[in-house]
């Protein structure tokens, strides 16, 4: 096993976050917690504006929950850290893109790891499942938001059967964005990567903490949230110089210098 579960690359303003606990990349409660401070420290540092999460190797993405830790006394209401299972999906205030690149076998939380990503890329030969109800347990996360993300009666299928689907059908159900060859993956998500931070921090700020805001409220009480400058990344963008920058750019028929402020 190794001592570093965490595999940490920065270039710019991106961040590349790679699980990797030899052999399937399961998340025990000591690796929860590391990468909740790894998202967390993301969140925090101005100079990143987006993040790639994947999995080491070719085989697993993440199959969630280390059973064999469970087995020798990690609690599954244990302490998963800052940002819960799997340091994202209960981190507050995340308000920068993140990018899964699923290369391989995503079960379980591992499942729910890339459901906490804004954008899902993944391999040829990559395969998704929910089968914690064989081992008599719940899928919390994904019971919450997989119904929310694909049809309904295809959810519930694979919460009641733990049924595996490949690729293809993940991507015909609209669960990941799309398909890309195992080798080009990773150059794929930097690709995605690149393209996002290239553009306007505080925009995509604003977006997340609307669509956050929007998910259990009526249309007309976010709107009004927004209009009356109640959301906070909203007020900083109408306030900042990258909200007249964009229009000077526009202008001036000239590419925008994004500053976030």
């Amino acid at each position: 096993m190794t001592d570093t579960p965490l595999r940490i690359r920065r270039e710019g303003a991106i961040l590349e976050v790679v699980l990797n606990r030899p052999k399937a990349n399961a998340i025990d409660l000591a690796t929860s917690r590391v990468m909740g401070k790894a998202f967390a420290a993301f969140r925090e540092d101005p100079e990143l504006r987006v993040a790639i999460i994947t999995g080491e190797g070719q085989k697993f993405f993440c199959p969630g929950w280390d059973l064999k830790a469970a087995a020798d006394g990690d609690a599954v209401d244990g302490d998963y850290g800052v940002g819960g299972f799997g340091g994202m999906q209960e981190l507050r205030g995340l308000n920068k893109p993140v990018i899964a690149a699923v290369n391989g076998i995503c079960c379980g939380g591992g499942l729910e790891l890339a459901l906490s990503a804004d954008i899902i890329l993944a391999a040829d030969h990559a395969s998704f499942a929910l089968p914690e109800i064989r081992s008599g347990t719940v899928a919390d996360a994904a019971s919450i938001k997989l119904p929310k993300r694909i049809p309904y009666h295809i959810a519930m299928e694979m919460l009641l059967t733990g049924r595996w689907i490949e690729a293809e059908e993940a991507a015909r159900w609209g669960l990941i964005n799309r398909i890309v060859p195992a080798d080009g993956l990773m150059d794929a998500a930097w690709e995605m990567a690149r393209l996002i931070a290239s553009g306007p921090p505080l925009v995509y700020a604003a977006i997340k903490e609307i669509v956050r805001d929007a998910e259990d409220s009526k249309f007309q009480d976010v709107m009004n949230r927004i209009t009356k400058r109640q959301l906070a990344t909203v007020d900083v963008l109408y306030s900042s110089e990258d909200q007249l920058e964009g229009a000077k750019a526009f202008a001036e028929k000239r590419d925008p210098v994004w500053k976030g402020r």
